[in-house]
């Protein structure tokens, strides 16, 4: 039987970290154990390189210590029996400062760290060990929501498993192999288009084209000849009969986004086609018969619209026969790390960087923060963060600043960025300008402190000259004096 230490409890709510202590001098291999076991580790020992291989095919392991030189196996040949067989523990070697080269040796062999024996105290140990058991569980974390990103927890490029999620797959799920005419509601960026391809990818339509149009992009003038087409010489311009997009998305599906910034009269049209089937091309008396499904989504009221007379009754209750109603984020923040490891592993690759894992920290930010922009904001949250990620990890300090900033309460007390009180009573522009301003202020007071005044370091880190950063500075009411 291994000799067992038990834990003194749970830390946080989490399982106690197990850590198996592999020493062959009996007075050092309990001490460590005891101090692991006074800060909440379950620990196991074992005096040489052959106890710890019976321990570790048995045991469920975080974080082997393992000293370098002993008989039987040394510490070497643990490690890499250890990265072969059990790549998820992680390897801290403990050596006598003489063997420090052959340490570093085993760092590039797959050691988390090495710590020399005397230890300075023991609070150096137990910083290793945590920070050791954190990449662990931050791994850890990293596969499971890769394995859920693998699972039915998605419709289409819609991805999400909480409740509110679930209740939009089990309708749109439920009305894609009908006809029927749905309405997608939700604010900007909450994925309303993406909800429409996937209706029409399990559709019986599916083979058929997706056409998808925004009508608010469309000037007033021309939106009657996008929808429905034109024929020569239909008005100045017109030098060719060109077909619209209920023609282009014939039998298949045609999404309407912004349906409510449609003129008066192009709803009139779109009523009579979601009624009659039937469209004219501008300037031609012909009718032209059409199959097509419409969705059609908006991020107003339209209720509201019919009340003020901007939206026809009628056409609102035509296209309102299935509603589908998408969640904000920020009612959704359970999907927030599956999403964010989605957008991190698509924004990698589009990248080409090998950046994987979010830090539990960032993680926690991510959730608190309120998302203003939606799904789309975190998209380019993750894809900003990629970019300037040193490492692997993505870090707090690698998220947007107003998306650190607002994730933790008391950073203007830390020294982070603090934005001017009240930005909700000024105008959008005037907002906007105070946001920038102090943006600029934080930014190049955080480069300057980090590269303790050194203007050549810190503008290199901005990816600026070394004038055009001061100049930068001085705008923004920062001294780049020593």
């Amino acid at each position: 039987m291994p000799d067992r230490i038990e834990p003194a409890g749970l830390n946080d709510g989490e399982s106690p970290a197990r850590v198996l202590v592999v020493d062959d001098e009996p007075t050092l291999r309990r001490s460590v154990a005891r101090v692991l076991l006074s800060h909440g580790m379950h620990v196991l020992v074992a005096e040489d390189g052959a106890a710890a291989l019976d321990i570790l095919a048995s045991e469920a392991i975080d974080v082997a210590l393992v000293d370098l030189m002993m008989p039987n196996v040394n510490g070497l040949e643990l490690l890499a029996h250890v990265k072969r067989e059990l790549p998820a523990v992680e390897v801290v070697i403990m050596t006598a400062f003489g063997d420090v080269e052959t340490a570093v040796q085993a760092v590039r062999a797959g050691a988390f760290h090495f710590l020399t024996k005397p230890f300075r105290n023991h609070d150096e140990v137990v910083h290793t060990v945590l920070k050791a058991v954190e990449r662990r569980r931050l791994l850890e974390r990293t596969a499971r929501l890769e394995r859920r990103l693998e699972q039915m927890e998605r419709f289409g490029e819609l991805i999400g498993n909480s409740p509110p999620m679930r209740r939009v797959y089990e309708l749109a799920m439920g009305v894609a192999r009908a006809s029927t005419t749905v309405l997608i509601l939700g604010e900007s960026g909450t994925g309303k288009e993406l909800t429409a391809r996937a209706i029409h990818q399990h559709s019986t339509r599916a083979d058929a084209a997706f056409v998808a149009v925004n009508c608010s992009a469309i000037p007033v003038d021309l939106i009657e000849s996008e929808l429905f087409g034109h024929v020569r010489g239909a008005f100045t311009g017109a030098v060719a009969t060109r077909e619209g997009l209920f023609e282009a998305a014939h039998r298949g599906t045609l999404f309407l986004d912004e349906v409510g910034d449609l003129p008066p009269l192009a709803q009139v049209k779109l009523l009579r086609a979601l009624q009659e089937g039937e469209i004219k091309r501008v300037g031609s008396d012909g009718v032209r018969r059409v199959d097509v499904r419409v969705i059609a989504a908006t991020n107003v009221d339209l209720r509201r619209q019919v009340e003020v007379g901007k939206f026809r009754e009628d056409l609102y209750y035509r296209l309102n026969v299935v509603a589908i109603s998408l969640p904000p984020l920020r009612d959704r923040f359970d999907d927030i790390p599956l999403l964010a490891q989605h957008f991190l592993r698509k924004s990698g690759q589009r990248a080409g960087r090998d950046v994987t894992k979010l830090a539990p920290e960032t993680v926690r930010i991510l959730q608190e923060y309120h998302w203003p922009g939606n799904v789309r904001e975190l998209e380019n949250a993750l894809e900003y963060a990629v970019v300037f990620c040193h490492d692997d990890t993505v870090m707090p300090s690698d998220l947007p600043v107003l998306v650190a900033a607002a994730g933790v309460p008391d950073r203007a007390s830390r020294g982070g960025l603090q934005l001017p009180g009240s930005l909700a009573d000024l105008p959008y522009r005037e907002a906007k300008d105070a946001a920038v301003r102090a943006f600029e202020n934080a930014y190049f007071r955080a480069l300057l402190e980090r590269s303790a005044g050194n203007v050549s370091a810190a503008a290199r880190q901005a990816g600026l000259d070394r004038s055009n950063f001061r100049r930068a500075a001085r705008r923004a009411g920062v001294s780049t004096k020593a």
